[in-house]
C-alpha cells in the first residue's frame, strides 16, 4: 500500500478520535423505524435535513410514515405531503418505485430485503431509479444494519479543504478510504465510550439528536463505528465546515489544517 494511503487513513482515524472526544455519541440517524430512515434518505436528497423532518412530520401525521401507507396513497397526495423537502414530485415517484421493488423482490418485507449480502443489495438499491451511491449507502448502514460508510457532500469538502482528496475523487475512493481507516479499530476491539466526552451544556455537539428508536437500535460494532463517523462529520459540516463562510479557527479538527502544520 502506497506509505500516502496509509498516511490519509491514519488521519480520518485520528478526525474519528479528536471528533468523538469533542462530542461523543451523535444519535445519529434520527428515525422511529427503519422505514422512516429509507424515507428520510430519499427525502434529503438535494435539500437540507430541515426540510425533510418538515415532510416527515406531514407523512407521521397522515399515518403514512409506513410501508403500507406509500403502498396505497395516491402519488398526488404523496406530492402534496412531501412537498416541503422539495422535486417532491421526483421524490415521490422515487419512493413508490422503491415499494413496488421491495413488494415485487421480497414480499413487501424489510426483514427479508436487509438479509440479503451487502454487495448484491446495493447493486439492486443502485438500479432503481433515483438512488446514487449515498441514498444506497444510508439505507444500508443505517436502515439495514450493513457495514457500508456514507459519503455526503460534507465528507468531500472536509477532505478537499485538509488536502486529502482533491474534489474530484470518486465516491468509491472515498467510501474506501474511510473503511479502510476505521475497520482496523474494530479488529483492536478499540472503543470510544460516551464518557470520553465531556458534558457540554451548551454550543454544538456536532450532529447531535436525542435518542431514538433506530438511533439506539442494536448495531455490529463496525456499522456503530461507521454511524459515528458519518454524524460526527455531518456535525463539522453542519457547524464549521460551511460551503461559503467556513469557521476553521473554531472547528475541532483546525489543528489537522496544512495550514497550521
Amino acid at each position: 500500500m502506497p506509505r500516502s494511503a496509509i498516511h490519509h487513513q491514519n488521519q480520518v482515524l485520528h478526525y474519528y478520535r479528536t471528533l468523538y472526544r469533542a462530542w461523543g455519541p451523535q444519535q445519529w440517524w434520527p428515525a422511529e423505524s427503519r422505514f422512516e430512515v429509507i424515507a428520510g434518505a430519499y427525502l434529503t436528497q438535494n435539500t437540507a435535513w430541515s426540510n425533510v423532518e418538515l415532510a416527515l412530520a406531514n407523512l407521521r401525521k397522515a399515518k403514512l410514515l409506513n410501508i403500507e401507507g406509500i403502498r396505497k396513497v395516491s402519488l398526488r397526495r404523496l406530492e402534496r405531503l412531501i412537498r416541503p423537502s422539495g422535486y417532491f414530485r421526483q421524490k415521490a415517484a422515487r419512493l413508490k418505485t422503491f415499494i413496488a421493488f421491495l413488494d415485487e423482490q421480497y414480499g413487501g418485507s424489510l426483514d427479508s430485503l436487509f438479509a440479503q449480502p451487502t454487495g448484491k443489495l446495493r447493486e439492486q438499491l443502485l438500479r432503481l431509479h433515483g438512488v446514487g451511491p449515498e441514498t444506497a449507502d444510508s439505507i444500508l448502514l443505517y436502515a439495514g444494519n450493513h457495514p457500508v460508510f456514507v459519503v455526503d457532500a460534507y465528507t468531500r469538502r472536509i477532505l478537499e479543504r485538509h488536502g486529502i482528496l482533491s474534489a474530484k475523487t470518486e465516491y468509491e475512493e472515498i467510501r474506501e478510504l474511510f473503511q479502510q481507516a476505521l475497520r482496523p479499530m474494530v479488529r483492536r476491539q478499540e472503543v470510544l465510550p460516551a464518557s470520553l466526552a465531556p458534558p457540554l451544556p451548551s454550543g454544538p455537539r456536532g450532529a447531535a439528536h436525542l435518542p431514538s428508536v433506530m438511533s439506539t437500535a442494536k448495531r455490529t460494532a463496525l456499522v456503530q463505528v461507521y454511524n459515528e463517523m458519518h454524524g460526527l462529520i455531518v456535525g463539522v459540516g453542519k457547524n464549521y465546515c460551511g460551503k461559503s463562510q467556513p469557521k476553521c479557527d473554531e472547528c475541532p479538527l483546525h489543528p489537522f489544517l496544512p495550514s497550521v502544520k
